[in-house]
């Protein structure tokens, strides 16, 4: 990988990695576009270091409370009904099924899910259930994020772990949970991205031993890479938050939908093969 490549890149992870549109995806397909190989499942994995670098920032007071919480509740039982204690083991719950999903299917989700085919699909289907899930959500009460329940923490997890799969997109899973659950727009969003957090940590800080070897890029452009998607990542948060706070998912479902579409046709076309720029 070159050092454009990496810049390129990295932009593009963080551009995408906090929309529900799928970052992996935008990586894959871009890459297939341009005749760059596939910068497999290592290389997106700790550039996502960069952007959960940006979310560590953007959260930090929401983030420290929540620690500081959890932690005190550990020894002292009156502290367990304050809400971000409670978020804090919400947020540990809601990790595990990832987390044991993903050490399972670990050689799958890095070489066969790739298929552009399942890319294409994916973008289509998830951008059909967000759709769905933002109506319905419109027309019903919707909740603070202080209403969360540990059955409910489980289902975000489960709508998480679904991200492992290319063109699902972590946000937009979670996120389209939360809305079917009966969440506001950016309680479904911030309960998103604080989840997301010990995955995306685990997996890049597993996936840098992987850096440098093998198929994988060098180390050099992925961190240029990384810090590309940091800054991109930050400002992508916080133009996010404030734009869900007026408006519906609808753009973002319909850009999945002419994306995932827009594949099939190059796809048919033999414009581009299923496993076009894939890592032999």
């Amino acid at each position: 990988m070159s050092w454009f490549h990496a810049v390129v890149l990295g932009l593009v992870q963080g551009l995408t990695e906090f929309l529900p549109v799928s970052s992996s995806a935008h990586l894959r397909v871009f890459s297939a576009l341009a005749g760059w190989g596939d910068p497999g499942a290592a290389f997106t994995a700790v550039t996502q270091l960069g952007t959960e670098s940006a979310v560590l920032i953007y959260f930090r007071r929401d983030i420290a409370d929540i620690i500081r919480a959890w932690s005190v509740s550990l020894v002292r039982p009156e502290m367990r009904k304050d809400p971000n204690a409670r978020m804090g083991w919400y947020v540990i719950a809601g990790t595990l099924p990832i987390g044991v999903l993903g050490f399972t299917f670990q050689d799958t989700i890095e070489t066969s899910l790739r298929d552009l085919r399942i890319v294409a699909t994916t973008l289509i289907v998830f951008g059909v259930v967000l759709a769905a899930a933002d109506r319905m959500r419109a027309v019903r009460y919707a909740k603070p994020l202080t209403e969360l329940t540990f059955p409910q923490a489980l289902g975000y997890g489960f709508a998480q772990s679904l991200a492992l799969i290319p063109g699902v997109s972590r946000s937009g899973g979670t996120i389209s949970a939360g809305l079917l659950m009966g969440y506001s727009r950016e309680a479904a969003a911030r309960y998103s991205f604080l989840l997301a957090i010990p995955a995306v940590l685990a997996s890049g800080v597993l996936e840098l031993f992987k850096i440098g070897e093998g198929p994988s890029p060098a180390w050099g452009p992925t961190l240029l890479a990384t810090v590309v998607a940091f800054a991109s990542g930050y400002a992508v948060i916080a133009w996010f938050m404030k734009f869900i706070s007026h408006h519906s998912f609808a753009a973002f479902a319909v850009y999945r939908v002419l994306l995932g579409a827009a594949l099939f046709l190059l796809i048919a076309l033999g414009t581009l093969a299923p496993g076009a720029g894939a890592i032999d």
